[in-house]
């Protein structure tokens, strides 16, 4: 049964991506609201998918609060990278250049407002998401960050990659982690299973912080349900 639900949401899911997908290039023209507006659908309507074909649950302990903040999310499965764009409100989303260069979904991915990273460019790569980053917070945008770099197995925890503190030095927001442990369900091969995915919204870490204090709060809050 998890094998034949897997499947029905992969199809369904690609279905709902192109017709969105679609949508955003028709209404790009229009400005900055229609696009959100339907870029925002389809993370809703991944949801339901997720709910109601995959029956997996979403369970929150806490909120994330409102206004520009620098969102610090463990990544353990794709599901929380669609999802953050419905709980994080208009976030600007650190991710992975690879994915910005997928034709059509790519484009959709920049109209709407990410940060691409290449992790082959060095230093010239930080200082890019430095300058998309500022440009993000001044039109009053959350940004939001995996800040171990990419998926992770359930229970592990490597150290926060350098981008990071880079990203909350420059910034001068403060930090709202989010600790959650999709990857007990949702694996990087075979069927997903139905359950509740639980996600924690730790304590705000101020701006300011040095920078071995910093990445200590927010690796021990991210994987507070490892």
């Amino acid at each position: 049964m998890a094998a034949l639900r897997t499947l029905l949401f992969n199809i369904l899911f690609v279905l709902e991506t192109a017709y969105y997908v679609l949508s955003v290039i028709i209404v790009s023209p229009f400005g900055d609201g229609p696009v959100r507006r339907q870029v925002h659908a389809w993370s809703a309507g991944h949801y339901w998918l997720v709910r109601n074909i995959l029956a997996i649950r979403f369970e929150w302990d806490g909120e994330i609060p409102a206004g520009p903040y620098l969102i610090a999310v463990k990544h353990q499965a794709m599901v929380e990278a669609v999802d953050t764009l419905r709980f994080a409100r208009t976030p600007v989303v650190v991710m992975k250049r690879e994915l910005t260069i997928i034709p059509f979904f790519g484009w959709v991915t920049l109209r709407y407002g990410v940060i691409p990273v290449d992790r082959e460019a060095g230093a010239s790569a930080l200082r890019n998401m430095m300058v998309a980053a500022k440009a993000a917070i001044a039109g009053g945008r959350p940004v939001l960050i995996f800040p171990e770099g990419t998926r992770v197995e359930p229970g592990e925890a490597p150290p926060l990659q350098p981008g990071f503190a880079g990203l909350y030095r420059a910034l001068g927001l403060p930090v709202v982690p989010i600790a959650q442990d999709s990857g007990t369900l949702w694996p990087r091969k075979g069927p997903k299973r139905s359950g509740t995915i639980h996600f924690k919204v730790g304590e705000i870490i101020p701006p300011g912080l040095k920078r071995d204090e910093v990445e200590a709060r927010v690796h021990a809050a991210i994987n507070a349900l490892n």
